[in-house]
């Protein structure tokens, strides 16, 4: 079975970062994948100062070992000033290759303002540079504040089918990558 984990990158009670991988993690499930998310909204992480031990966060430890475990991840982050959130950055700066490395790895961002791709692209090279596999279906969600209904459920029928497209690739990807069969 595909182990995926999720990590949201955003600390907004209301966050759309968190929405978004939510209903990833649906689409995930229903291809048949065991998916773990970790809202760093609910989390004890320290700053990352270069050390490897960070024995007072047992939260710390608790991603690192989900993550060192799974299959593939999916990274959601907002755009702030043009890149990825500082708390998700933080979080990837406390794993290692070791956590990281070839991981099959979704990337998805949201934004107030027009869609693009400066945090996707960020994401994209600090995941190449753990040696993860990113898979070439991206999301990034531009006006965020109108893509999602008061039920969390996406607005956009085109948007919605992307996730699928998404969720799917992620799927087979790690399967390839992994050599996961499909039992």
């Amino acid at each position: 079975m595909v182990k995926i984990v999720g990590i949201g990158g955003s600390l907004r009670p209301e966050s759309y970062s968190q929405q978004a991988l939510t209903l990833t993690a649906q689409r995930l499930e229903a291809l048949g994948a065991e998916v773990e998310i970790f809202d760093l909204r609910t989390m004890n992480l320290p700053f990352c100062n270069g050390e490897s031990d960070y024995p007072d966060y047992p939260d710390l430890e608790r991603l690192r070992e989900a993550v060192k475990n799974a299959h593939g991840l999916i990274l959601a982050t907002p755009e702030y000033h043009g890149s990825v959130s500082g708390v998700l950055k933080n979080a990837l700066d406390l794993m290692s290759f070791e956590h990281l490395s070839n991981k099959v790895t979704g990337l998805m961002s949201v934004l107030g303002g027009q869609s693009n791709n400066n945090a996707l692209n960020d994401l994209r090279i600090i995941m190449r540079w753990v040696h993860a596999w990113v898979i070439p279906e991206q999301i990034a969600i531009g006006q965020a504040w109108k893509a999602f209904g008061a039920d969390g459920k996406l607005l956009d029928e085109k948007l919605s089918e992307r996730f699928d497209q998404f969720a799917q690739s992620l799927v087979e990807s790690t399967r390839k990558l992994q050599g996961i069969n499909h039992g």
